[in-house]
């Protein structure tokens, strides 16, 4: 299966939360999602407390921070 596209629904932008990666058309950050999923949320807990969020937006955070980890653990 090829890995899931994340580029149209994970933004960076400067003056959002101190550009740290958001979900697009929302002050989320990947970190909060992963956050939130580490400390026991399902993803429908997640959806439930925040309804401007989407499977899709969480399975995005999801995959953005499994390409940072294998970008990482290609570093020298």
């Amino acid at each position: 299966m090829p890995p899931f596209d994340y580029r149209n629904i994970i933004t960076l932008e400067p003056g959002k939360r101190s550009g740290k990666p958001c979900i697009r058309n929302t002050r989320m950050t990947v970190t909060d999602v992963l956050e939130y999923l580490a400390g026991g949320m399902t993803h429908a807990d997640l959806l439930a407390e925040f309804p401007d969020l989407c499977e899709q937006d969480i399975r995005a955070c999801l995959a953005f921070a499994a390409d940072r980890e294998r970008k990482l653990a290609t570093l020298p």
